[in-house]
């Protein structure tokens, strides 16, 4: 029986291929195409739309403000003074605790006074000498004077008696030879007048002279007693003393220009804090000046408020004292200073202090906090909403006042500000809105000022005219009195 059988095919059986892999990569490779088989009959449902996001807006603060400018500035001293010796001696006694607070006049050292009250007691002796001389003058021009009157009376008596030989001899009644005396007489009368008259002249110079040694002497006198008061050396000005820099038995030498240091005085109360202005805020001032809104710091005493670096605020207030009349050229800054009350004496010179001056007048200013305001490049905006709409605005920012930024230019005041979610906004998006607050932190800066009136100033007062003494003494050695006095010590 012939039976038809088709030939056998050999079939490649898979299964060994899958089998090289490992199982948790068949797992995968069927999970995958399940999912495939079963969805190829279904529709992927769309992602739920995400909701607008949501932001924190408020409305900016407005008030009163007025834009302190910052400034850093280093406490200094209104008066440092180096304590010398006058003369030179050795030192005797000290008579401070070092560091202590000392007031003007108070006993700070002594000089052995010894050899400068000898030097006085001599110049008192030359004194008397000399007013003795002037005595013997006096004197001595009374005793011309009467010689004088002596001198014109004997010339009186000589013209007579000549007179009367001369008619005499007329009348041939005296002798050639009685003549001839009594013309001698009467020439030795005239010399003898001559002679008075020399000494009452020198009896006046004799006078004058003692009158001009008197004058030495009592110039002797006062120096001496001068140098011996610049034995007891007093403390010139109020303030705090440093150490002693000499010992008590060390020779010191004084009045000269490398005299002997003995110890330095700082005054205490006030105190001065100066610092450097930039030439912008400076033009600022003078156009504020200019228009009328803000008065210059060199007419009159703008406020000062300080504060030291522990200090949270500005608890220390003062007034400007001083502004420069030029600019450095190696730091183009302008030095200014204030001066500032230090009662309870926490302020010390040497420290380093923030300073806030004026830099404004008061006016209705509008403010934001700075995490409200974004920076693109060069220019910075802020985010409003308008009908849940976000819109940008450009802002022309000022300083910090009450922890928050000043705005110029850009806001009027009634906008809905983001104050939070600044980096998910975009311009034109549509948000949802919460209201928040905006925290106005006080900086215990007012938010008006005045400069302050006359009797409150703490600025040193100008030291007054010259005496008349040096004008007197200048056209006596022959000075022009005409010319102005020296320069001032400051």
């Amino acid at each position: 029986m012939n039976l038809n059988i088709p030939p056998f095919k050999t079939v490649h059986n898979p299964l060994p291929l899958f089998g090289l892999l490992p199982a948790p990569a068949l797992f995968g490779i069927t999970v995958v195409l399940c999912c495939v088989l079963l969805g190829c009959n279904r529709t992927a449902p769309a992602p739920p739309e995400m909701p607008p996001p949501t932001v924190t807006v408020a409305k900016p603060v407005t008030k009163k403000i007025v834009e302190w400018d910052a400034f850093t500035g280093r406490l200094e001293a209104v008066d440092f003074v180096e304590v010398r010796a006058r003369v030179s001696g050795y030192l005797k006694s000290i008579h401070f605790d070092e560091g202590q607070i000392v007031d003007a006049e108070d006993l700070l050292f002594v000089i052995d006074p010894r050899p400068f009250e000898a030097e006085l007691n001599g110049a008192i002796a030359a004194l008397n000498q000399a007013e003795s001389q002037l005595k013997q003058a006096n004197a001595g021009l009374e005793n011309a004077r009467a010689q004088h009157h002596q001198s014109e009376a004997g010339l009186q008596l000589a013209k007579t008696r000549i007179e009367r030989a001369r008619t005499l001899e007329a009348q041939n009644a005296v002798s050639i030879e009685e003549l001839d005396q009594r013309s001698a007489e009467f020439l030795q009368a005239e010399a003898d007048l001559e002679a008075s008259k020399a000494g009452i002249s020198s009896a006046e110079a004799a006078i004058a002279t003692a009158e001009a040694a008197i004058e030495s002497a009592q110039a002797g006198v006062e120096t001496a007693r001068l140098n011996l008061d610049y034995t007891q050396i007093r403390a010139p000005v109020s303030g705090r003393i440093s150490r002693q820099y000499v010992t008590e038995g060390n020779l010191v030498s004084g009045g000269t220009a490398t005299s002997t240091l003995l110890t330095t005085i700082t005054s205490v109360d006030p105190i001065y804090c100066t610092f450097d202005v930039n030439e912008q805020d400076v033009l600022k001032y003078i156009r504020l000046a200019q228009i009328g809104e803000r008065k210059s710091s060199r007419e009159v005493k703008n406020p000062v408020f300080l504060g030291l670096v522990d200090e949270s605020g500005f608890p220390h207030e003062g007034h400007m004292d001083f502004v420069d009349n030029h600019f450095d050229v190696d730091t183009a800054s302008m030095r200014a200073r204030g001066v500032i009350p230090n009662h309870d004496r926490v302020l010390l010179p040497g420290m380093f202090a923030r300073i806030r001056i004026p830099g404004s007048a008061a006016h209705q200013g509008v403010l934001v906090p700075d995490s409200a305001i974004g920076t693109d490049q060069a220019s910075q905006y802020v985010y409003v909403v308008v009908d849940n709409v976000i819109q940008r605005r450009s802002v022309k920012l000022g300083p910090m006042v009450d922890g928050l930024r000043v705005v110029r230019e850009g806001l009027g005041g009634s906008e809905t500000l983001v104050i939070q979610g600044l980096l998910q906004s975009r311009p034109e998006m549509t948000v949802q809105v919460q209201q928040g607050t905006i925290e106005v932190v006080e900086d215990g800066l007012p938010d008006d000022y005045q400069p302050l009136p006359p009797e409150k100033w703490m600025s040193r007062v100008p030291d007054p005219e010259p005496v008349s003494g040096l004008i007197q003494a200048n056209a006596t050695i022959g000075f022009d009195s005409t010319l102005p006095p020296m320069g001032e010590a400051r």
